[in-house]
């Protein structure tokens, strides 16, 4: 054995012998703290045969300790402050899994302050304090695991700032929010409305009751503007993500996109431009046959573009219990055999470099599917056209269903590569003519024809 291999396996032995356990505090038991409660202790023996010793939880903070979880917790456990979690000498990882900015944010910040490691699905609180929490990491010496914060399952963190790390990233799709993805699959499969199926979606369990960060976009935005940093190497602010929800959406569109051959996606998309980056989250008509189209349900998919590598989708589970639970309890493995090990020298996850410039998004350029409801008399049509053509917006696809004469009826127009800003001046104006009945409805295409 070579002098260099045999000291490797002398320090090994020798941090074994120091550290006999990693022990764990969770901060919050609901539905992900529950899932990695039940993994912790269901997979326990693997776990220990992975990581070198056993990983413990020593301590949960919850609000209310007698309510009945269904778990089996060692006496003791249990405290209802997390500053006992933050502040217990024999804890090596604190796990946060209570969500929102604060007090999520100073009990991290505290932790890694008393040189502990820290692992969270909190993906609002890292959209706009990641770079914070990160760089305090990084003075302190200890890791941050967030892989539970986007994709819930998904190792798509992982990917990113590991296995993809030699990529040039150049662009990112990804359905990221299981609520919406599912009530658009319903509504697509089922020809029902908007609020018809979030009503079920409620009584199912997959979406909350004030559902609003999900068919919003803001949940599908905050966790873009983790995977920017991921991607491109410095944050976005989330105010500058333009980012549009599902409500408008309507069977009508959803139907008349089938006919162009396109499903509809809400899609947090990312590309690299010249130094700026386009970051947006919005409804999006994407091609049948891309893999994309594809993925129902409360399924999420995450398609990644490198220089080198190409393209490449990750799929699965995108929330729940247990697939998150899992991505948790990954990070505590991971972070286990670093404290275990010498100093590794992995690559920073985040970079505390100045933001990205991210491109304006009257400057984008688009496919776009515009949906208009005329009075169907003679001439209209060439009124609109004449006014996207002044725009210079050029027509690929026209569809006009049904006659009514002297009534409205839906014109719908599908045009080819088109500058945002030019889009938006030629929709006021298509707005003010005398035949156009109602608000005309736009939405945005990736991946068809130029």
């Amino acid at each position: 054995m070579e002098t260099a291999d045999r000291a490797v396996v002398l320090n090994t032995a020798q941090a074994l012998k120091m550290k006999q356990k990693i022990n764990v505090g969770l901060i919050g038991l609901g539905t992900v703290g529950t899932g990695t409660f039940r993994i912790l202790t269901g997979n326990a023996e693997s776990i220990r045969h992975r990581v070198g010793v056993p990983v413990e939880v020593v301590k949960v903070a919850v609000r209310d300790p007698k309510r009945d979880r269904g778990l089996s917790l060692p006496a003791g456990v249990l405290t209802t402050d997390p500053m006992d979690v933050v502040t217990d000498p024999s804890v090596d990882i604190v796990v946060e899994l209570i969500g929102g900015y604060e007090p999520a944010r100073s009990l991290l910040l505290e932790a890694i302050a008393r040189g502990k490691h820290v692992v969270t699905a909190n993906k609002a609180l890292l959209a706009v304090h990641g770079i914070e929490i990160h760089a305090a990491a990084r003075r302190a010496g200890v890791d941050v695991g967030f892989e539970g914060s986007v994709g819930g399952g998904i190792p798509v963190v992982k990917a990113l700032k590991e296995a993809l790390a030699a990529n040039r990233i150049l662009s990112i799709y990804g359905i990221i929010n299981g609520t919406s993805n599912y009530i658009l699959s319903k509504m697509t499969d089922e020809d029902r409305s908007f609020a018809d199926v979030l009503a079920e979606a409620q009584q199912a369990g997959y979406a909350e009751a004030d559902p609003t960060f999900d068919v919003g976009g803001i949940d599908t935005a905050h966790k873009l503007a983790i995977l920017v940093n991921l991607a491109f190497g410095a944050g976005v602010d989330l105010k500058d993500i333009y980012t549009e929800g599902i409500t408008a959406i309507s069977p009508e569109d959803i139907d008349f996109g089938r006919d162009f051959g396109y499903k509809l996606k809400l899609l947090a998309i990312a590309k690299a431009r010249g130094g700026k980056v386009e970051a947006r989250v919005h409804p999006t008509m994407v091609p049948d046959e891309y893999p994309i189209a594809k993925v129902g349900g409360v399924y999420n998919a995450i398609q990644v573009v490198g220089d080198a590598c190409g393209d490449i989708m990750l799929y699965g589970r995108g929330a729940g219990s247990l697939p998150t639970g899992s991505a948790v309890v990954a990070d505590i493995m991971d972070i286990s055999r670093s404290i275990l090990m010498e100093p590794s020298r992995r690559l920073p996850a985040v970079t505390e470099r100045a933001h990205l410039e991210v491109q304006p998004m009257d400057t984008i350029t688009s496919i776009y599917y515009l949906r208009f409801t005329a009075l169907d008399q003679p001439g209209v049509l060439s009124q609109i056209s004449g006014i996207l053509g002044r725009h210079n917006i050029s027509i690929a696809q026209v569809i006009q269903r049904g006659r009514k004469e002297g009534g409205a009826v839906p014109l719908v127009v599908m045009t080819h590569t088109a500058l945002e800003r030019d889009i938006q001046k030629a929709l006021v104006e298509v707005k003010s003519l005398a035949s156009v009945r109602e608000q005309p409805v736009l939405i945005r295409v990736e991946g068809g024809p130029e």
